[in-house]
């Protein structure tokens, strides 16, 4: 389970200002539901994949774990640019305490994600659709409780696509979701609730569709 208690995020603008993206948010994604995000472009949905996973940190509140969460799969920023495909491989490996099986785990990724030779080339070198590739490899060489995506997780081409959103369907069936996407059909295959940002705050939903009512409607205003 993932709880947000209180939380707040807030970025400094260019012009020293400070712009406050989360507002008080206090939810609980439990890993026995699959939960669609849902809102405008800027209303803090990666932002919040990100405070989830661990990866950034809320500028108040409090976020709690428990169980083992992926990085958000579709985030490019979860590998380190200077570093090559297969180092980043390793890297991981080795933080989720599998030194013993960092071959075979190795193996696995560079045959998964399709990268080829380009598997020992600096993530910097890579396009959006390669570094979504080698992401959701590396996510799928482990089994979390919780998986965190973004509507990005299944980058490359179409036949990586269908892999990847069939993978994701015999995966979910045994680990809980948090899946942020515009993509109606997506959220309506893989959720069965739904949280709605907006304006900073967070509304949560039991109905996929009634979430994106809201969603729809405000877009409209």
């Amino acid at each position: 389970m993932i709880t947000l208690t209180d939380v707040h995020k807030r970025y400094w603008t260019s012009r020293g200002e400070p712009h406050w993206v989360l507002r008080g948010i206090t939810l609980a994604f439990p890993a026995d539901r699959n939960t669609g995000i849902i809102g405008r472009n800027g209303a803090g949905k990666s932002t919040m994949l990100r405070l989830m996973s661990g990866l950034d940190m809320p500028t108040r509140g409090h976020v709690e774990r428990t169980g083992r969460v992926s990085w958000p799969l579709g985030l490019t920023s979860s590998t380190v640019n200077r570093l090559t495909g297969r180092q980043n491989a390793k890297f991981i490996c080795r933080i989720h305490g599998f030194e013993d099986e960092i071959k075979d785990r190795v193996d696995f990724i560079h045959a998964y994600s399709e990268l080829g030779d380009m598997f020992d080339e600096e993530v910097r070198t890579y396009s959006a659709g390669m570094r979504g590739r080698l992401n959701f490899a590396i996510a799928r060489a482990f089994e979390f409780d919780m998986y965190i995506a973004d509507e990005g997780m299944g980058a490359g081409d179409a036949a990586f696509k269908g892999k990847a959103q069939k993978a994701l369907r015999d995966t979910f069936k045994r680990s809980g979701l948090v899946l942020v996407s515009h993509n109606e059909t997506t959220l309506k295959q893989f959720c069965d609730y739904a949280v709605w940002l907006h304006e900073g705050q967070a509304y949560s939903f039991d109905s996929v569709d009634e979430a994106l009512k809201n969603y729809r409607q405000s877009i409209k205003a």
